[in-house]
């Protein structure tokens, strides 16, 4: 079955938990030419794949007729769709009608639940991210956590939808979770209270007079957001010493992902022109790439990028850009390495595929699937080797690294010397991380000074304002044909 799509990415949300890291296109969308949704269905009527059918409908009947209990065939089709296309890759799924209108409801950026970023491990839920700002995040529950019960019920025989609408309920009811955390194999519960989760997409803060911006999810609206706290960045900045931004911070961290038109955008702020990503798939006429417009926000100020393992997807590809055209420094540890693309296909009134559709690139031509984009400045969060401990690599099925620029990457020769004398993670006597403390975030710190050395200044001690933070406008619901990642 082949399909040709319009393209445009956006994050699939479930009650309050955003599944998975991952880029997704929408069928239908006008972002390229034939743009309409056009199917061209071949019809295999070899006698292999009729025997393969009429085997499906005997193993059905035979369920039918001798399970424990009655089963309907709505529910026996439906584990047959889950397992014909979420067995293809970790990213790939079936959603009924319900599944579909939920993600279609929650992609808006407001949503109930506990604000975690999960993923379907081998039967298993497994936490890509807490979202800042949210019971989860507030509890202590960390990126790698498995989950593996509910209010002290195993999930483990439940899909990741099923476990999903366990977690969900009204905002202010309880609700406790228990987990296993690999890296100590400790057990942990934490009690919490379901609450509207209103996406904090950007968060900034000056320090000196380097701008910090913090971007959370590629959502609806980021890049304006982004641009609106550049501005006030540079009105603030007007006041410290020296009056104006020497560089510019931008912290994509534990950033599962989003819209690849945002993606895009937020990479166009920063390079003024050449490659930005370029996706190639199955089909040639749906390959497709992006180019710069000839702008930069900034003025050619100094960036540094920091990224850990969580940064996936819409955070890789502006990661990968900004890398190529040597116009960031990244700093931290190496990305989650999911490269692949997924479009959503609507089924009629019957749900949704969504489908891996596609490889995306870096402007070096180069598929971080698997891989993960390496930091320029490598440095660990904790004094851990690596505490993230959990990427693309480490699912089951993944999609393979084909195709693309297979050449060892060209050292950079434009990193500054202060590189050399950042420490790679800190030492004993550095303070427990905590987020409304700036000063105990090694990596920041770190960052600043590399930051104040390309700007020609002298390091400061450590930085301690807050990040203050910009909310997403509310986007109205989407409407089809349009298309979400």
């Amino acid at each position: 079955m082949k399909f040709r799509s319009g393209l445009l990415l956006g994050t699939a949300f479930l009650a309050g938990l955003a599944v998975g890291p991952g880029a997704l296109r929408l069928a239908g969308s006008g972002d390229f030419p034939g743009a309409a949704l056009a199917r061209e269905i071949s019809h295999d009527n070899s006698a292999e794949t009729v025997r393969l059918l009429t085997l499906l409908g005997t193993v059905m009947d035979v369920v039918k007729a001798e399970y424990v209990h009655p089963v309907s065939d709505k529910d026996l089709i439906n584990n047959a769709l889950d397992g014909m296309v979420g067995n293809l890759d970790p990213h790939s799924s079936y959603m009924t009608a319900a599944q579909f209108h939920d993600m279609q409801t929650e992609i808006s950026g407001k949503f109930g639940g506990l604000g975690l970023q999960v993923q379907g491990e081998s039967g298993h839920v497994r936490v890509v991210s807490p979202i800042d700002g949210t019971p989860a995040a507030r509890a202590g529950i960390q990126p790698g956590d498995f989950i593996t019960m509910v209010d002290h019920k195993s999930i483990d025989d439940l899909t990741l939808d099923q476990a999903v609408r366990k977690m969900r309920g009204d905002p202010g009811t309880k609700i406790s979770l228990t987990i296993v955390r690999p890296k100590t194999g400790k057990t942990l519960t934490f009690d919490m209270t379901r609450e509207i989760v209103h996406v904090q997409i950007v968060k900034s803060a000056l320090y000196g007079s380097t701008g910090y911006i913090r971007l959370t999810e590629f959502d609806d609206d980021l890049e304006s957001a982004m641009h609106a706290a550049f501005d006030k960045l540079k009105a603030q900045a007007t006041k410290a010493p020296g009056g104006k931004l020497t560089g510019i911070i931008l912290d994509l961290r534990s950033n599962p992902g989003g819209k690849l038109d945002q993606a895009i955008a937020v990479s166009d702020d920063f390079i003024k022109d050449g490659e930005i990503v370029s996706i190639r798939g199955r089909h040639a006429e749906n390959n497709q790439r992006w180019d710069a417009k000839g702008t930069d926000i900034t003025n050619g100020l100094p960036i540094v990028v920091l990224t850990n393992g969580g940064s996936a997807s819409a955070s890789e590809i502006v990661a990968g850009a900004l890398k190529d055209h040597h116009r960031a420094i990244i700093l931290g540890e190496k990305t989650f390495g999911k490269g692949s693309v997924q479009t959503l296909i609507p089924i009629g009134d019957q749900g949704a595929v969504r489908l891996t559709t596609a490889r995306y690139y870096t402007p070096s031509g180069r598929s971080i699937q698997g891989l993960g984009i390496t930091p320029d400045i490598p440095v660990a969060e904790t004094k851990d080797d690596d505490a993230y401990g959990y990427r693309e690599a480490d699912l089951s099925h993944i999609l393979t690294n084909i195709g693309g620029n297979r050449t060892n990457e060209t050292p950079r020769t434009d990193i500054p010397p202060i590189a050399k004398s950042i420490p790679k993670m800190p030492d004993a006597s550095w303070p427990a991380f905590d987020a409304t403390k700036p000063a105990t975030d090694f990596q920041l710190q770190q960052a600043i000074k590399v930051i104040n050395a390309m700007a020609g200044l002298s390091n400061p001690a450590p930085a301690t304002a807050p990040a203050t933070e910009v909310k997403a406008a509310t986007p109205t619901a989407p409407k089809p044909p349009e298309a979400h990642h």
